[in-house]
C-alpha cells in the first residue's frame, strides 16, 4: 500500500471508532463515549486533510481532479462542518450518523483510486482549485443538514406515535379510586390546534413521567424547534457555497468550452438542487413551512445532491462524467 492509502485506512479506522462511540452516546447520553468519539473524529478529519496535502506535494497533481479525491474531500469536510457546528451548538449527538456516512463515502472513494494520473486538459485550470472545493463543501454541509432533518423526523413521528397511544386513554374518564397516574393519562392527549409550532408535544413529558421508554429516549433529543433551526443554519452555510460554486463553474465553463451554460446534465442537476435549497430558505420564513415540511425538503434536497454528485457523474454521459 502507498503512503496515501495507509493514511486513508487510518482515517477510516478513526471514523469507525468515532461512529461506535458517538452512536453509544446518542443512545445512552453517557459522557464517556462522547469523550472517546470526539478525538477520533478530529483525528480522522486531520489525517484526511494531511493525506490530500501529501498527495499534492508528492505528485504535484491537484488531488481533486477525480472522484477519488473529490469524495475524500467530501468526507473530510462533512466531519469538519459537523465538528464546527457541534462545538458551537452541542450537536455531538448526531456524530454517529455523520461519521458513519463519512466513513462509507471514504471507503467508496477507494474504489475510484486511479493513482497519480494527470488531469485532462479541461481540468488543467486554476478554477479547479476554487470551484471544486466550494461545491464539495456545500455538499458536505447539506449532508450534515440532512442528518439533523432525519432526527427531526424521528422525534416528530415518535411523538405522534405517543400521541396516538395516549388519545384513547385521555378521552376515557378515570375510574373512581383509580391510580394516582390517571390524571397524567387524562391530560396526555392534546388536539392538533393546541400544539406549539415546531416544538415538542406536551404528551412527551406526560409519557416520560409515566416511564415510557420511547418517551424517555425522545426527551434526550433536542426539541423539534432546535433541530429545525439547526438544519436551517447548516443549510444557510451550504447554499451560499453552492451558489458561488455554480457561478465559478460557469466562468470555468466559459474558458474551457466557450459558453457559461450548456444545460449539461451536471449543470441541470446542480440548478435543480440549488432551486430546492433556495425554496427551503425562502419557505422557512413562513410559519406553516417550518418544522415537518422543511425537514422533508432538506431530505429531498440531499437526495437531489447525491443524484447530482454521483448519479450524473457516474451513470450519465456528459461533460462532467467520470465514466471511463
Amino acid at each position: 500500500m502507498t503512503t496515501d492509502q495507509v493514511l486513508i485506512v487510518i482515517a477510516i479506522s478513526a471514523y469507525i471508532m468515532s461512529t461506535l462511540a458517538l452512536f453509544t452516546y446518542f443512545l445512552s447520553r453517557e459522557r464517556l463515549p462522547k469523550l472517546i468519539g470526539i478525538p477520533f473524529a478530529a483525528a480522522g478529519c486531520g489525517v484526511q486533510f494531511f493525506e490530500l496535502g501529501y498527495r499534492y506535494q508528492t505528485s504535484h497533481i491537484w488531488p481533486l481532479t477525480n472522484l477519488y479525491g473529490s469524495l475524500s474531500l467530501f468526507s473530510a469536510m462533512s466531519v469538519a462542518i459537523f465538528i464546527g457546528f457541534a462545538i458551537k451548538y452541542d450537536l455531538w449527538f448526531i456524530g454517529g450518523f455523520v461519521l458513519a456516512l463519512s466513513a462509507s463515502f471514504l471507503a467508496y472513494a477507494l474504489t475510484w483510486n486511479e493513482g497519480y494520473l494527470p488531469a485532462v486538459p479541461a481540468l488543467q485550470s486554476y478554477w479547479i482549485k476554487v470551484h471544486v472545493p466550494l461545491v464539495v463543501s456545500s455538499y458536505a454541509a447539506f449532508m450534515v443538514a440532512m442528518v439533523t432533518s432525519v432526527l427531526y423526523l424521528i422525534k416528530y413521528y415518535g411523538q405522534r406515535s405517543l400521541e396516538l397511544r395516549a388519545a384513547p386513554a385521555g378521552l376515557r374518564a378515570a375510574p373512581a379510586g383509580g391510580p394516582a397516574g390517571a390524571g397524567l393519562q387524562m391530560q396526555s392527549y392534546v388536539p392538533a390546534q393546541q400544539r406549539t409550532l415546531g416544538g415538542d408535544l406536551p404528551v412527551l413529558a406526560s409519557a416520560a413521567a409515566e416511564g415510557s421508554p420511547l418517551a424517555l429516549w425522545l426527551a434526550t433529543l433536542p426539541s423539534l424547534a432546535k433541530l429545525d433551526i439547526m438544519t436551517y443554519r447548516i443549510v444557510a452555510v451550504g447554499l451560499p457555497l453552492l451558489t458561488v460554486g455554480i457561478i465559478t463553474g460557469a466562468w470555468w465553463a466559459k474558458e474551457a468550452w466557450g459558453a457559461y451554460w450548456q444545460w449539461d446534465p451536471k449543470e441541470t442537476a446542480a440548478l435543480f438542487s440549488w432551486t430546492i435549497y433556495a425554496l427551503y430558505m425562502h419557505l422557512h420564513t413562513r410559519n406553516s413551512w417550518r418544522g415537518l415540511r422543511s425537514a422533508w425538503m432538506s431530505v429531498l434536497g440531499f437526495a437531489s445532491i447525491m443524484f447530482c454528485y454521483l448519479g450524473v457523474n457516474i451513470w450519465i454521459s456528459g461533460l462532467h462524467s467520470y465514466k471511463m
